[in-house]
């Protein structure tokens, strides 16, 4: 009987969404307990997705050590390399976000890393790009605000639309 080689990049996936389960485990700790909650609180779902995330990885990396899974589907099989231009406009729409949410607010924010990540799954439409993220981002930040009470990042758009300070 042949034992079959473990196939790295499904090894791979399985790892990482192993080490997700790990740091989602060790964010589940540092949630403060109250004595406000008896059973249920803000810890279940925190919980549940870290358990998840680990049985999930140790069947991945389970299933990767005996050959792997991917091989067997054939869209992956078939799937073209990765596009470099793609991913770099993916992760610039997400550094994008993190640099321009304090100085520009949500809206903004959103509106550039909506417009870079359309871009990246070839649309370039830009400015119809730009303006429906603008109307889902300012939507998406008065749900957020108005209704559920959590700031999400006032700016310079929030600031003129509802004079929240910037």
């Amino acid at each position: 009987m042949t034992k079959a080689r473990p196939d790295r990049a499904d090894l791979g996936a399985g790892l990482a969404v192993l080490g997700l389960g790990g740091v989602a485990v060790w964010q589940a700790l540092a949630i403060p307990t109250s004595p406000l909650y008896a059973q249920v609180g803000p810890k279940l779902v925190p919980w549940l997705v870290a358990a998840g995330l680990l049985v999930l990885g140790a069947l991945l990396t389970a299933a990767a050590l005996r050959g792997g899974w991917s091989a067997d589907i054939p869209e992956i099989a078939e799937a073209p390399p990765p596009n470099p231009r793609s991913l770099a406009l993916l992760l610039a729409g997400l550094l994008a976000n993190l640099v321009l949410i304090g100085p520009l607010g949500f809206t903004l924010a959103a509106t550039v890393q909506f417009t870079l990540v359309a871009a990246a799954f070839g649309s370039r439409a830009y400015l119809r790009n730009a303006v429906i993220a603008f109307v889902v981002a300012l939507g998406a930040y008065t749900l957020f605000v108005k209704l559920l009470g959590v700031n999400i990042g006032a700016g310079l758009v929030e600031g003129l639309v509802f004079g929240t300070p910037e």
